[in-house]
């Protein structure tokens, strides 16, 4: 569990695909231990510590991690939004991200309103219903709070401390974004018997 209030950025130091899955391996923030086996919030997705290698950790992304988000697109030199995973005693300055990415979307245009940065993300309409105006989303593992929305469009604002700290500074027109909707949506939504699964 995490809150999308990125701690660092990463650099990543190497991409593979095999059999299916991708291979990342991310320069360490400094001052951060990693252990083998802890969750840590890699633009938005949970990934867990296969691996280190000096100053460097590895994470590997299964096949249906591939499928659902960005990760096939992360190449040598990017820079990624790294959070570690939430403590029972922390302070929840962002609101509850699980670090399960639903979908990714589009960015569609890059607007200002006085300093802050206004985006313009398209998304798959069949989750529309779990996107609210005014409601929690998360994007590259950012908590973020949605400002208005259409029938598979959603804006954001950026203020310049988000722009600062985050990679969504380098965002251009047509970059895919890992987008996990609002929690609490997502189960007020879901379906009431198994039935509906299939």
């Amino acid at each position: 569990m995490f809150t999308g209030i990125i701690a660092a950025l990463g650099k990543v130091r190497d991409a593979s695909a095999r059999g299916g899955s991708v291979y990342v391996l991310i320069q360490k923030p400094a001052g951060w231990k990693v252990k083998k086996g802890e969750s840590i919030s890699v633009d938005g997705i949970c990934s867990t510590v296969k691996g280190l290698r000096g100053n460097s950790f590895e994470v590997e992304y299964m096949p249906e991690t591939v499928k659902k988000t960005a990760a096939k697109l992360l190449k040598k030199g990017m820079c990624v939004n790294m959070e570690r995973s939430l403590r029972l005693n922390d302070r929840l300055d962002g609101h509850l991200v699980q670090g399960h990415v639903d979908t990714t979307g589009d960015i569609r245009e890059i607007g200002k309103i006085g300093n802050s940065v206004i985006l313009k993300i398209g998304f798959p309409g069949r989750y529309r219903k779990f996107i609210a105006e005014k409601g929690s989303i998360s994007v590259n593992g950012v908590s973020l709070t949605v400002v208005a929305g259409g029938g598979n469009w959603f804006t954001v604002s950026l203020v310049s401390y988000t722009l600062e700290h985050t990679n969504l500074r380098n965002l251009k027109k047509g970059d895919k974004v890992n987008l996990e909707t609002d929690v609490l949506a997502r189960y007020l939504q879901a379906p009431r018997s198994n039935r509906e699964y299939r």
